[in-house]
């Protein structure tokens, strides 16, 4: 069984520090509603987000991210819509436990990163939010460290 808040690439350094942001640094800024805490992960300019709808078909998908500040407004804004909403388990414990970050393709100063969400968290009235869907992360070595260069994300999981 593994473990969720566990690094899995305690040897590699450049798997570490992705894994590291991706998951970590990201679900703790997200429950902080803080983007200050991920700011620098990002390359600013040539960022680009694809939403991808929850759907199979590339045809439905949408440059909904052009910019990064784009991006930055609606990360904040679902941030601050779930920090409003009540749990009846711990947030974090349940997305760390739905997340999963174990493959990353680099190549030279280029990464390929597959995090996925398969499970869901259990509302205090007893409904359940499913997480259900997977993103595809671009990231490159950026000014000495691993950053997010852009996303292809909300994709369904699994694919078709």
């Amino acid at each position: 069984m593994r473990d969720p808040f566990q690094n899995p690439f305690p040897s590699d350094g450049a798997r570490q520090a992705i894994w590291e942001m991706l998951v970590s640094r990201d679900i703790d800024a997200f429950l902080a509603a803080d983007w200050s805490m991920v700011e620098d992960d990002f390359v600013e300019e040539g960022f680009i987000g694809i939403d991808g709808r929850k759907e199979v078909n590339p045809d439905k998908w949408r440059l909904a991210f052009p910019t990064l500040a784009a991006y930055r407004e609606e990360w904040l804004r679902q941030a601050r819509d779930f920090a409003g909403q009540n749990f009846a388990e711990d947030p974090r414990t349940a997305i760390f436990t739905t997340t999963t970050l174990e493959d990353i393709e680099i190549e030279g100063e280029t990464a390929l990163v597959r995090k996925k969400f398969d499970g869901g968290i259990t509302k205090a009235d007893g409904t359940r939010d499913v997480l259900q869907w997977q993103t595809l992360y671009y990231c490159r070595l950026h000014q000495g460290r691993w950053k997010i260069s852009g996303f292809t994300g909300y994709l369904p999981n699994p694919m078709g």
